[in-house]
């Protein structure tokens, strides 16, 4: 709601395999494909010609990386890049830690079919709790609403090979961080990032001096110490003034 008050047109997007988007069966889910999917979009709305703001968290930090690389080599099909934000994602391979079960399931060993026939509301619930702040956790009602999400389109019924070709994504970012980190390190687009300190997964002081000291072009936002990987849930407010302040700022 924020956002609207500020800007034109807002678009918000499941990518393929997420929420409320289609989860096909079987997929070899991409970086590469999730990027085109945007541009797609981006076209089908008539918006081809129209200069975006990139706002992006976790998985989508990736796939913003890989549409900022083919905006600054002038790839067809590329969407003009006004500016973007990035928050709380694996930028860096080397300073990106999942969680055991994400490690577990990337890797499809003996155990992940197991471990997903095993997953249920209170499991989930839990593990992604441990991913939230101690005093921004996320409401009974929320979970439910996230499991609602994850189980939707049959995502109940192909859990393992789903996740274990969805989390790919992290072996993705390794293979391809030298295009990845290259394309910020090397663009000329405003860029920020809005940072939970008390994230685990790109763990305070370690991943933020490796950002500020590969990208000290880039501003950056950091929130209170209490707000883990999910700041705009956690802080929206705070969030959202960030976000606008970099807005401004250019």
């Amino acid at each position: 709601e924020g956002l609207t008050q500020r800007f034109h047109r807002v678009i918000a997007l499941d990518f393929v395999g997420f929420g409320f988007s289609d989860k096909p069966r079987p997929h070899r889910y991409s970086i590469f494909e999730q990027a085109s999917i945007v541009e797609g979009l981006v076209r089908h709305l008539g918006l081809r010609h129209q200069r975006i703001n990139l706002l992006s968290h976790d998985y989508g930090d990736t796939v913003a990386q890989e549409l900022l690389h083919r905006y600054e080599h002038n790839k067809t099909g590329s969407i003009l890049i006004n500016s973007l934000c990035l928050s709380n994602g694996g930028i860096f391979p080397e300073t990106h830690y999942p969680r055991f079960i994400q490690k577990i399931l990337k890797d499809g060993g003996l155990l992940s079919p197991v471990i997903t026939r095993l997953m249920n509301f209170f499991f989930f619930s839990r593990g992604l709790g441990a991913v939230f702040g101690p005093y921004t956790q996320p409401s009974q009602a929320e979970y439910w609403d996230m499991w609602t999400a994850v189980r939707t389109n049959d995502g109940n019924l192909v859990v393992d090979r789903f996740l274990f070709s969805i989390l790919q994504y992290i072996n993705q970012r390794k293979k391809h961080r030298d295009r990845w980190v290259g394309a910020l390190m090397s663009t000329s687009v405003p860029l920020h990032l809005i940072y939970g300190p008390l994230d685990p997964v790109n763990p305070h002081p370690e991943f933020l001096q490796l950002y500020k000291k590969v990208l000290p072009m880039s501003t950056v936002s950091v929130l209170d110490d209490h707000i883990s990987h999910y700041p705009q849930l956690e802080d929206p407010t705070g969030f959202l003034n960030a976000y606008l302040n970099f807005i401004n700022s250019f």
